[in-house]
């Protein structure tokens, strides 16, 4: 029995399964960086560029042993973290809900 090709639509069921497995993961981080939030002092603290910029070399090392883009591993890590400074930011001036 030889394997046949894959549909688009299973395709789109194995993307869909990992973005839950990237949701979960990125709730996870969510309850990392509210802590975060809570051991900085100061706004300049919250955006710490020089972590960002440690982070970004990470994943893209990261990305490069395991054979994903580490262009679009950075794009994705910046949209991510700058959304997560913006929560961060939130927290700190006491604004957000959650």
């Amino acid at each position: 029995m030889t394997d046949s090709e894959p549909t688009l639509a299973d395709v789109r069921r194995a993307i869909d399964e990992i973005d839950t497995e990237i949701v979960s993961l990125l709730a996870r981080r969510e309850v990392q960086v509210r802590r975060a939030a809570t051991l900085k002092t100061d706004e300049d603290g919250v955006r710490a560029p020089a972590r960002v910029e440690q982070v970004v070399a990470k994943v893209r090392a990261l990305a490069a042993e395991s054979g994903a883009s580490p262009e679009v591993v950075e794009r994705v890590y910046r949209a991510m973290i700058g959304a997560f400074i913006d929560l961060e930011l939130a927290e700190h001036r006491g604004t957000t809900g959650g």
